[in-house]
């Protein structure tokens, strides 16, 4: 069995410059994410400009390859970012909000948001949000 470093180098070979990020901020969740992702339902992330300012090397860029982590940080999944968009909260539109695979309806879509942003006050109707698109390009459970 190989460790999380030369699992990681590997990667790093097989996609240069990619990145690792988590979908949440607790394991529940994460795992939850993780599933949606891995089973095609979930194609699209997003969270408010505010958070990657001072940190724009973190934006996800059309085209890039990126690696998202499980909860213990082990690389989980691979996909490919399609399109960024920065969009206005009031501007997502039902079908980029479906893209997110969490909801089944725009309106709960944005009270899921508001939950999770607006009592952080990073959110009201005129926040910038940055939309990403992505694909699937590898799930690593079953390498």
């Amino acid at each position: 069995m190989t460790d999380q470093n030369d699992s990681m180098e590997d990667l790093q070979v097989t996609y240069p410059g990619a990145g690792m990020f988590q979908l949440a901020t607790n394991r529940t969740r994460c795992e939850q994410l993780n599933e949606l992702v891995a089973t095609g339902k979930k194609t699209a992330t997003c969270l408010p400009w505010s958070e990657f300012e001072g940190d724009e090397g973190a934006l996800p860029v059309a085209g890039r390859v990126d690696i998202i982590a499980d909860w213990d940080g082990n690389p989980a999944l691979i996909v490919r970012t399609l399109e960024v968009e920065k969009v206005k909260f009031r501007n997502v539109t039902p079908t980029m909000a479906l893209r997110e695979g969490e909801d089944s309806e725009i309106e709960a879509w944005r009270k899921r948001m508001n939950k999770k942003f607006g009592k952080q006050g990073k959110l009201d109707r005129d926040t910038l949000l940055v939309f990403e698109t992505f694909e699937l390009v590898e799930d690593l459970g079953v390498r």
